[in-house]
């Protein structure tokens, strides 16, 4: 007979298992990636000890600061880390259970952070959810992540979670940190009544539980915004966080607080890990201030904010850097014939002296200081940037037109490269590290490999390094798909490296479109090359994958409703103004579409025609267009929270039109074809 010990299992003298580089359990453990030495051998720290770690050297330094109505409020470092307590004490007190998820559901704020640290003191997952999530997409993260509290922002948001509530088994609270409640219902809290419920709590339960986490457990889910797919909740450990913003903070050369307060502004979604890493994390790593921006922020407001903020870094998605070349260059129409050639010339000389160096230049000649003392310092200050050393775009392909509108103005976007897997960031660009269209070098600790090379250099991009996940929760197979046997993760992204290690990022495996006659085609670069053309498109997708040749569709520049966000019919003052100069009197996207302007369809075939003779093969040349009738947009559904094109959803949205391009299209009966079309 044998017995069987009913003794608990960690009173076994069993020795414990050596972690795995992954894993996919909610109470797992994994090996960490450290080095002998560099940066990837610093002792690993839980968010605990960085956020104590901060408060000691700058508990006294301004942490967080916002606006309510016109009146100025910050938040000290001391006195945020003691919130972020008491907001651990309430969830303990609520029946927060350990590796269960605290659901965030709103706009950036004070108590998206304390929401978000307090729910990791407490031994609980931070979870972000998108705001634009429909109320199933919500109950998939909640179910998902097990959600014993979901904080929302505002009844709004709240009626989703109103709605589905009943089919979370997990669910025993909700808070609404902003505006009244408009219904009293048990378990429903508002901020102050939930701060209150931890605030005379006694320390011992909190402190026993932050002593017990360790820097390989699981603190974080970011849920990827698939374009495919359920979301994948991508399992990120106390030293992804926590290293991460070291090794980030070193290779970017922050200031630490004690030189001088580096400040940036919260306006991306915080669901996402790139806004996460710079708002929350790194920001505290060097005890910094985030400045947090309205919620009407990407519809117009942002700029406010930062003349308000005036950042020293700033980081910015494509489509944020495009809406401002898109205004200064309405602004730019309107003003006077000098003032014009003044800002144009420095244009030039900007660039100029950014593209003979390749990297910066060390002497600069003395049309440049002129410029430099005329045009690019109102253009910055213009843009609350005077401040700000440090300009970062990522999170979706930029265009090259884009960047160099920017850096002939004295403002070089530095490309960052990464994914919610690597907990952000793997490669960035720095002024002293430059080379436009490159995303720059990894940072310090991180390797990248190749993987299947052609014979350009092109292969898939792999990471390796303390910033790689622990897992997808629940998800081993889709696990194994990301990690290969090494533990390298596969990216999905294909790029090749120069000489000096900068990356350059050429399209994505699925995205590349195999056309009919077997030739592999990363769209982008045809896409890019369109829209810079024809200054008139705002949104260009490339079709071909499996057909016979490569069509497109198009999108005008039109106005937003700074409410909604949605596309109207109105078109943008600059796109009015080239409109006009090719002769077309159209003001609306209605009198574009479907080729019902001839000069501005004249314009498009001429710009296209451009871009078919400098492609490489006849493949790669478009054969068939058309303008749709509204612009791609989040709420529309054709792109991503971060602006990403998804492109199985606009395939489907336009099946049509696309079915269109192909309809008359014969199969030639050749030898190697020979049997007729079905």
């Amino acid at each position: 007979w044998q017995f069987v010990s009913l003794s608990r299992p960690d009173s076994l003298s069993v020795p414990p298992a050596e972690p795995r580089l992954w894993t996919t359990q909610r109470d797992g453990e994994v090996k960490l990636r450290m080095e002998e030495s560099g940066l990837a051998a610093e002792p690993a720290l839980t968010v605990n000890q960085m956020f104590v770690s901060t408060v000691e050297r700058y508990g006294e330094y301004t942490a967080l600061r916002w606006k309510e109505g016109d009146q100025q409020k910050s938040l000290k470092y001391k006195d945020y880390y003691q919130t972020c307590r008491t907001a651990a004490k309430s969830f303990l007190k609520l029946g927060l259970e350990r590796y269960h998820g605290v659901g965030i559901l709103g706009f950036n704020s004070v108590e998206w952070f304390v929401t978000d640290i307090g729910a990791i003191l407490a031994g609980g997952f931070a979870v972000g959810i998108y705001t634009t999530n429909s109320p199933e997409a919500c109950q998939y993260v909640a179910e998902n992540s097990k959600a014993n509290i979901i904080v929302v922002e505002n009844h709004k948001q709240l009626q989703k979670i109103l709605q589905i509530e009943d089919k979370l088994p997990h669910l025993k609270a909700i808070v609404q940190y902003k505006d009244e409640l408009k219904e009293k219902r048990p378990n429903l809290y508002t901020w102050a009544e939930f701060l209150e419920l931890g605030r005379d709590e006694p320390d011992a339960p909190l402190d026993a539980i932050i002593a017990s986490q360790k820097p390989n457990q699981c603190c974080s889910l970011i849920y990827t915004s698939g374009t495919t797919g359920q979301p994948k909740g991508v399992m990120l450990s106390h030293d992804n966080l926590t290293w991460t913003a070291y090794s980030t903070s070193k290779h970017v050369n922050l200031t630490a607080a004690s030189q001088a307060q580096e400040v940036v502004v919260s306006y991306l979604p915080l669901s996402h890990i790139a806004a996460q890493m710079v708002d929350i994390w790194i920001t505290m790593k060097i005890g910094g201030v985030t400045y947090f921006a309205q919620p009407d922020a990407l519809k117009g407001s942002l700029v406010d904010t930062l003349k308000e903020a005036r950042p020293t870094a700033f980081m910015g998605v494509p489509r944020v850097w495009e809406k401002m070349q898109e205004k200064m260059k309405a602004v730019g129409a309107k003003s006077s014939t000098v003032r014009r050639k003044v800002a144009a010339w420095a244009k030039d000389v900007g660039l100029l002296l950014k593209c003979s160096c390749g990297k910066s230049l060390q002497i600069a000649p003395v049309s440049y200081h002129i410029a430099k003392k005329l045009v690019f310092k109102k253009v910055r200050k213009a843009l609350g940037l005077d401040r700000c050393t440090k300009c970062y775009t990522g999170a979706a392909p930029i265009t090259k037109d884009t960047l160099e509108f920017f850096l002939s103005l004295n403002i070089p976007l530095c490309e960052l490269y990464g994914m919610s897997e690597s907990s952000g960031p793997h490669t960035i660009s720095r002024h002293d590290a430059f080379r436009l269209t490159s995303c720059g070098i990894e940072l310090p600790g991180c390797k990248t490999k190749l993987h299947n090379k052609d014979e350009e250099g092109n292969g898939e991009i792999c990471f390796w390094g303390r910033h790689i996940f622990m897992g997808y929760l629940n998800m081993p197979d889709k696990t194994e798909e990301a990690l290969d046997a090494e533990g390298w993760l596969h990216s999905g992204d294909l790029g090749k490296q120069d000489e000096n290690g900068f990356l350059f990022i050429t399209g994505r495996i699925k995205e590349l479109i195999i056309t009919a006659g077997g030739e592999n085609i990363p769209p982008v670069p045809i896409e890019d090359a369109v829209k810079e053309a024809v200054p008139l498109i705002s949104n260009a997708m490339l079709i071909g994958d499996k057909r016979k040749f490569l069509s497109m569709l198009l999108t005008i520049k039109c106005q937003v409703n700074p409410d909604t966000g949605d596309p109207q019919d109105e078109l943008t003052p600059e796109a009015v103004e080239l409109c006009r100069q090719l002769g077309s009197k159209a003001v609306r996207v209605s009198e574009i579409a479907g080729g019902r302007d001839p000069a501005v369809n004249a314009a498009i075939q001429e710009g296209i025609k451009r871009v078919n003779e400098n492609s490489t093969s006849n493949a790669q040349r478009i054969q068939k267009w058309v303008i749709l009738d509204r612009d791609f947009s989040v709420g529309g559904g054709e792109l991503g929270p971060t602006m990403k094109l998804k492109r199985p959803v606009v395939v489907k949205m336009y099946k049509e039109q696309i079915d269109n391009f192909y309809k008359d299209v014969a199969s030639p009966a050749t030898p190697d074809n020979p049997l007729p079309p079905k």
